[in-house]
């Protein structure tokens, strides 16, 4: 069993540390033009497509849970269908997110506020980089299907397919052809079409899992009133995701400019371990998923533990990390000294969260996979109210503390509340199988 976590966890844990890197080339590129305005304008727009991209991650989350358990009833046309729904709702978005681009933009710009000068260059990028939004959402499509299907390698490849491209295209284009932002955005661009390119000759190569002969019962109704009924309620969810982060961003900037600058360093702690630990949470998506489907409740349970020894493990490592080697941290990320004094007063608070959060990823991996997604809402719905409540209205002198606090406490309810329906409901749920 911890080799089949692991199989899943390793890619996944490469495929999520690369992605960040796309954003981070993009940056440091454009950081030798010599002028800032290129900076503020690559963040402005990495920003524009973080809001406009994350709504959809449905596409990927519902797509591997739906897929994982259709891989172990072993009903693989039901499988293939599922990635033709999910493709098909992945090409109606990006085309509405075509046709309505400028307002998108012009509403995205009037709530960021950059600059003048900023704003044009951002809008030159994202002029460009919209027309990646097909390749985006169907590979979101494609990554929940191959993981559904526990080829979480095949994801690892596309990832670091954008990486390959991105990287040599966008220095050729910029520092050999004079394009500046529109060539780092066209060289992202490139990548997101390579690595869509690969995503559909992997899915060749498992054409043994499809016919297409199975495309008969793709559009039927029940199945169709269940995949949007799973993709609401994680678009839900997500819209609260993005509240809590957007609220921690802003109730801080209200404290000062080194107030956000000291927690926008610290929230790169959260980041990094979210990034390992995700790849555990998308081992119990595939996982329990597979033998949720194939009603095979013992390796259900086994399974779900093993994460945890998993988790607790990690938890524990990046715990002793940050407690020990927290303060250098800081200093890799930064040299102004004023801001690594600042936050140093609230790195015990950072190390707390890996402890605290570890089991709202796992269980929200495990919930994914036997689309269970109300409940991950309703998870959500308690924690972000929590958050908000406590990080306004705690009665403390600092009030970064108090949004620290709130944040641990946000992170911790969802995996509490995630707790007692699986023990309440799941397994009971589990043990009523046949």
């Amino acid at each position: 069993m911890n080799r089949r976590i692991l199989n899943i966890a390793l890619p996944s844990i490469v495929s999520n540390i690369s992605v960040p890197l796309l954003g981070l080339a993009d940056t440091a590129i454009v950081g030798h033009l010599g002028a800032t305005v290129y900076i503020g304008a690559i963040a402005v727009g990495t920003l524009l497509f973080n809001m406009t991209y994350w709504l959809f991650g449905f596409l990927r989350l519902g797509t591997g849970g739906l897929t994982s358990q259709s891989f172990g009833e072993g009903n693989t046309a039901e499988s293939f269908r599922i990635l033709l729904r999910s493709l098909a709702l992945g090409t109606a978005i990006a085309i509405l997110i075509l046709l309505f681009q400028n307002p998108i933009l012009d509403f995205a710009l009037s709530i960021i506020a950059p600059s003048e000068e900023v704003e044009q260059y951002a809008r030159t990028y994202y002029n460009i980089l919209i027309w990646g939004a097909p390749a985006v959402l169907l590979l979101y499509c494609m990554s929940g299907w191959f993981l559904g299907i526990q080829k979480a390698k095949y994801v690892m490849y596309t990832v670091l397919m954008q990486n390959f491209i991105n990287i040599p295209v966008s220095l050729l284009l910029v520092f050999k052809l004079g394009m500046k932002v529109e060539g780092v955005a066209l060289g992202t661009l490139s990548a997101q079409y390579a690595s869509l390119f690969l995503a559909f000759f992997l899915l060749l190569k498992e054409r043994g899992l499809f016919q297409w002969t199975m495309l008969k019962g793709w559009l039927d109704g029940h199945q169709i009133r269940r995949f949007f009924g799973i993709n609401l309620n994680i678009f839900l969810r997500t819209l609260c995701l993005i509240a809590v982060t957007t609220g921690f961003t802003s109730l801080g900037a209200k404290q000062g400019d080194t107030t956000l600058s000291a927690n926008a360093l610290l929230m790169q702690f959260f980041l990094l371990f979210s990034y390992i630990i995700d790849g555990f949470a998308f081992a119990g998506e595939a996982l329990g998923g597979q033998y949720y489907g194939a009603k095979d409740k013992e390796n259900f349970v086994q399974v779900t533990r093993r994460l945890f020894v998993w988790g607790a493990g990690f938890a524990l490592i990046f715990v002793a990390l940050y407690g020990f080697g927290g303060e250098l941290l800081l200093r890799i990320l930064t040299n102004e000294e004023g801001v690594i004094q600042y936050a140093s007063h609230y790195l015990p608070y950072v190390v707390m969260i890996p402890l605290i959060s570890f089991s709202a990823f796992l269980f929200d991996g495990i919930f994914i996979g036997i689309t269970h997604t109300f409940h991950m809402l309703l998870s959500m719905l308690f924690a972000t109210a929590f958050f908000f409540i406590y990080a306004i209205y705690a009665p403390t002198g600092d009030g970064n503390v108090a949004l620290w606090i709130g944040f641990l406490g946000y992170l911790g309810l969802r995996g509490l509340v995630l707790y007692v329906v699986y023990r309440r409901s799941v397994l009971s749920e589990i043990s009523a199988l046949p």
